[in-house]
């Protein structure tokens, strides 16, 4: 499977990064294990998680997900080195447990890593900006975990333009370890910010874009064509705003598209973005076997440019 170099940076990613999200919470212990090894056996190397996956679940605290994949791990021995592992620190897991400052991110990099059962992590992103902490506090203490040989490189999730500049002046100045990759939030649905906004910043840093939410919550799936076909699923409130004529104009257009490739919908929404400018690799979660083998077909399909034109003919309203 080719992979893409990260910038400044001797890390190397698959086309396809396969998010972390629903281990232990919308799917259990056991089929997380056996996706992980679907994945890996593709040829695919990519994961994503965060310290705080998955909070919102009633009874958990966050790790959960970090501990899944360091079981996961734990069983690949001699595997390691073979795979190229995101998590992130920042968002909140208790009053005293959030933000970017030195002592939290510090005690933060040893629990994931114990979670994991991992001595490095291989891009650790701030998960959110965090305005009561200096740019130089929160560079510093990843200075101190890249030399340490526990982080290999950073990113930044969730940075608006400002923030990013700021952060990236900051390393610059004091010869500080830049954020060399980006999570941003971007699908067919959501264009406007990142295009407008986000990827003229990537571009001016070189750094590599990943993108979240890239079935916009499943909805670019198909698998939900009307309100009602939500009923109580676990994604419900981020789902219902794409029910509006927009929606549904993509959606027709990606059946349009699967139909004339013989794919699914979900193919041709990641190959989308996977051939926009400036991203370097969609992030999309599965929970059954069927779902993962569409990840694994979507990391390599190549779309024709009259299926591109037709997407982005029935999405271009968002950067209107």
């Amino acid at each position: 499977m080719p992979l893409k170099s990260i910038p400044a940076s001797e890390l190397a990613i698959s086309p396809l990064v396969l998010g972390g999200n629903v281990f232990g919470w919308t799917i259990d212990e056991s089929r997380s294990l056996r996706l992980l090894d679907t994945f890996l056996d593709a040829g695919l190397n990519s994961i994503d998680t965060a310290d705080m996956y998955s909070t919102w679940v009633p009874g958990h605290s966050g790790g959960e997900s970090e501990r899944i994949i360091g079981k996961w791990l734990a069983s690949r021995p001699g595997q390691r080195d073979r795979i190229t592992l995101f998590t992130k620190v920042g968002a909140e897991l208790s009053p005293t447990r959030k933000g970017l400052s030195r002592r939290w991110i510090l005690q933060a990099a040893e629990d994931s890593l114990r979670r994991l059962q991992t001595d490095y992590i291989d891009l650790y992103f701030s998960h959110y900006p965090d305005p009561q902490t200096p740019h130089e506090e929160t560079l510093r203490a990843y200075e101190d975990l890249v030399a340490a040989g526990k982080v290999r490189a950073i990113g930044a999730s969730n940075f608006s333009p400002a923030q990013l500049q700021a952060a990236r002046a900051t390393a610059d100045e004091l010869d500080l370890p830049p954020y060399s990759a980006l999570q941003v939030e971007y699908n067919l649905y959501d264009r406007a910010g990142f295009e407008s906004e986000s990827l003229p910043i990537a571009i001016q840093q070189g750094c590599a874009v990943v993108t979240y939410f890239s079935l916009a919550s499943g909805f670019l799936s198909g698998k939900y064509r009307r309100l009602a076909d939500l009923g109580d699923s676990a994604r419900r409130e981020d789902l219902e705003k794409y029910f509006d004529a927009r929606g549904m104009r993509i959606l027709a257009a990606l059946d349009q598209v699967a139909e004339s490739h013989g794919i699914a919908p979900s193919e041709a929404a990641l190959a989308w973005l996977r051939q926009q400018p400036g991203i370097t690799a969609p992030i999309a979660s599965a929970t059954s076997e069927s779902q993962m083998a569409r990840l694994i077909r979507a990391s390599t399909l190549q779309l024709d440019s009259d299926s591109l034109a037709l997407l982005n003919g029935a999405s271009r309203a968002a950067t209107a």
